[in-house]
C-alpha cells in the first residue's frame, strides 16, 4: 500500500470518528433536551385524584370526539396484564356519573391510569388512553415498575420511555409516581413530535456526514498529493543521481519544513557520497598511474643499473683473463671499476631520495635564507665546472620556511644538469626575487635549448631528450625528478620553459615564511664568477 492511500485513509478514518461522534453528541442532547421537556411537562400536570373521605376519587376521561368516549380499556381493545381487574385498591369513583368505563378526560397529559406496583394492572379500569391520528394508544408498563427516586417534594417517581401495547403504535415517555395501598399514578405522552424531530435530525446529520466525509476525502487527496510533491522530487533526484548524474541534488533545501531539513540532509549526504565516489575514481586513479610509473620505474631502474653493473663484470672478466699480470693494463682496469661503482652509487642515492620523498619522509623544516643559500650554491658550481661560467643576482633578501640541504641539493641539481647537456662556455645565470607571497628562483643557461614539448617532460623520472648523450656523460635522467619531487614536498611548483637554439629556463615558486620590506634595487646582490 502506497504512502499516498495510507494517508488517506488515515485522514478518511479520522474524519468518520469526528462526524460520527459529533453526530451522536448531537443527537443525543436532543434526544436529552426533548425528553426533559416532556418530563416537565408531565411533572406540571400531576394532580389527577381528589382524596375524599372514602377513597381517592378520578376526574375522568374527556369523551374523544369520534368515539364519544374517553379512551377505557373497552376503547383500546386490550385486556392482558392491563386490563380491568375490578376495584382491587382504594375505592376510585369518577367525579361525573355515567358509565364507569366512561370518564371525561379533563387533564392536558395524554395518558392516565391508576395501577398495582406489583403488576402493574389497571385499578377499577381507572385510564385515558392517549390518541395519535383518533387512534387510542396506551404505552406498554413494565413489571413491576422500577427505578424510582425521591423528588424533593418527598414523592417517589421514575421516568422511562417505553413502547406502545399496540403494534405499531408510539413511543411513550411515562411518569410513575407512588400512591398509598401500594398503588402507582401513571402518566404517560406519545413522543410522536419528538421523535419526528429526533428522524430529521438523524437524516440530516447522515446526508451532512456524508457530504462532509466526501469533501474530506477530496481535500485530503489534494493535501497529501501537495504534501507530497516534494518527496517526488527527492524520488527524482535519486533516480537520476542512481543513472549516474552525481551533481543532482534534491531541492527544496531552504524550507523551513520537515521536508526541507529532509532535502538538506539528503544534499549533505550526497555530497559526503560524492566527494568520497570522486576520491575514489582519483585513487584508482592514481593507483593505476603509480603501477604504471612503478613498472616504468622498475625497468628504467634495472636499465640504468645494468650497464654499470655489465661494465664492472667486463672488468672484472678482463682482470680474470691476465690483467693482473699485464701492470699497464691494472690502473685502467681500475679506473674504469670505480668509474662504474660511482654512477652506481649516484643512482642509488637518486632512487632512494626519490624514493623518501614519495613515501613523504619529513623533512627538517626551519627557516632559510635563499640569497645565502644560492650564492654558496653558485661559488660550488663555478668551482666545480669553470667552463661554465655562472652569473647571480638578487632583488633583495627572500625567506621560506624548508630544509636548506634538500633545497642546495635542489641549486646543485638544475646547475649540474647545465653542465651536462651544454656544451662548455655555455653560461648560466641565477635569480631570485620575490614576486607576491611566493619566493621565485630562475636558472637560465645560453645552451643549445629544447623543443618545448620536450621542457614539459624534463622533470619525468628517466626521461633524456637524448639517452646516448646523456648516458655517455653519466647522467640517470632523475636529476630534475629529485628536483620537482623537492620543490613540491615544499608546496611549491616548478616549471621549464625552452626554444631551441635560446637555451632553458627553469622558474622555481616557493611559499615565503616572512614578508620582508622592499629594499631599493639599487642595492641587488650582483656577482658573476
Amino acid at each position: 500500500m502506497s504512502l499516498r492511500l495510507r494517508l488517506l485513509l488515515a485522514v478518511g478514518a479520522i474524519a468518520i470518528v469526528a462526524l460520527v461522534v459529533a453526530d451522536f453528541a448531537t443527537y443525543s442532547a436532543l434526544r436529552t433536551s426533548l425528553y426533559n421537556q416532556v418530563d416537565q411537562q408531565l411533572a406540571q400536570n400531576r394532580t389527577h385524584l381528589v382524596a375524599t373521605p372514602t377513597g381517592l376519587v378520578f376526574n375522568g376521561c374527556v369523551p374523544h370526539p369520534l368515539t364519544g368516549a374517553g379512551g377505557t380499556d373497552a376503547d383500546n381493545g386490550n385486556t392482558g396484564s392491563t386490563g380491568t381487574t375490578g376495584n382491587t385498591g382504594p375505592g376510585l369513583s369518577p367525579a361525573t356519573g355515567g358509565n364507569r368505563n366512561e370518564f371525561p378526560n379533563v387533564f392536558a397529559i395524554s395518558y392516565f391510569a391508576v395501577v398495582t406496583q406489583s403488576k402493574s394492572t389497571v385499578v377499577d379500569s381507572v385510564q385515558c388512553a392517549a390518541y395519535v391520528d383518533d387512534r387510542p394508544y396506551r404505552p406498554q408498563l413494565p413489571v413491576p415498575i422500577s427505578g424510582y427516586t425521591t423528588q424533593p417534594d418527598g414523592s417517589q417517581v421514575a421516568y422511562f420511555t417505553t413502547s406502545s401495547v399496540t403494534p405499531g403504535g408510539p413511543t411513550f415517555r411515562v411518569r410513575a409516581e407512588k400512591l398509598a395501598a401500594n398503588l402507582v399514578q401513571v402518566q404517560a405522552q406519545p413522543l410522536v413530535d419528538q421523535n419526528s424531530t429526533l428522524h430529521t435530525l438523524f437524516l440530516t446529520e447522515l446526508a451532512v456526514t456524508a457530504g462532509a466525509l466526501v469533501l474530506a476525502l477530496a481535500g485530503g487527496w489534494w493535501l497529501v498529493r501537495l504534501g507530497l510533491r516534494p518527496l517526488e522530487d527527492v524520488e527524482r533526484t535519486a533516480d537520476s543521481i542512481a543513472a549516474g548524474d552525481l551533481d543532482q541534488r534534491v531541492p527544496g533545501a531552504d524550507q523551513a519544513t520537515e521536508v526541507g531539513r529532509l532535502a538538506r540532509a539528503l544534499n549533505v549526504m550526497l555530497e559526503r557520497i560524492q566527494a568520497a565516489f570522486s576520491a575514489r575514481v582519483a585513487s584508482e586513479s592514481r593507483l593505476r598511474e603509480n603501477e604504471q610509473h612503478l613498472r616504468q620505474f622498475v625497468a628504467d631502474a634495472s636499465h640504468e643499473l645494468r650497464t654499470p653493473i655489465a661494465a664492472v663484470s667486463a672488468y672484472a672478466e678482463l682482470f680474470e683473463r691476465g690483467g693482473s699480470q699485464h701492470s699497464e693494463d691494472l690502473p685502467r682496469i681500475v679506473s674504469g671499476i670505480r668509474t662504474e661503482t660511482a654512477r652506481m652509487d649516484r643512482l642509488v642515492n637518486d632512487l632512494l631520495t626519490l624514493a623518501r620523498l614519495d613515501e613523504g619522509v619529513p623533512m627538517e623544516m626551519a627557516p632559510v635564507e635563499l640569497v645565502s643559500l644560492v650564492s654558496d650554491a653558485v661559488r660550488t658550481a663555478a668551482a666545480v665546472g669553470p667552463a661554465w661560467p655562472v652569473q647571480f643576482s638578487a632583488a633583495r633578501p627572500v625567506e621560506v620556511n624548508g630544509d636548506r640541504d634538500r633545497l642546495r641539493q635542489v641549486l646543485d641539481n638544475l646547475l649540474a644538469n647545465i653542465r651536462a647537456h651544454t656544451p662548455e662556455g655555455t653560461t648560466a645565470m641565477v635569480h631570485v626575487d620575490q614576486i607576491g607571497d611566493q619566493a621565485q628562483i630562475e636558472v637560465r643557461d645560453t645552451g643549445p635549448g629544447m623543443l618545448d614539448s620536450e621542457a614539459q617532460r624534463v622533470f619525468e623520472r628517466f626521461y633524456r631528450a637524448d639517452p646516448a648523450r646523456a648516458r655517455t656523460r653519466g647522467g640517470s635522467g632523475l636529476g630534475l625528478s629529485i628536483v620537482a619531487a623537492i620543490v613540491t614536498a615544499h608546496g611549491g611548483t616548478v616549471s621549464a620553459v625552452s626554444t631551441p637554439g635560446e637555451g632553458l629556463v627553469v622558474t622555481i615558486l616557493i611559499p615565503i615564511s616572512t614578508v620582508p620590506q622592499p629594499e631599493d634595487p639599487a642595492a641587488a646582490v650582483a656577482e658573476v664568477l
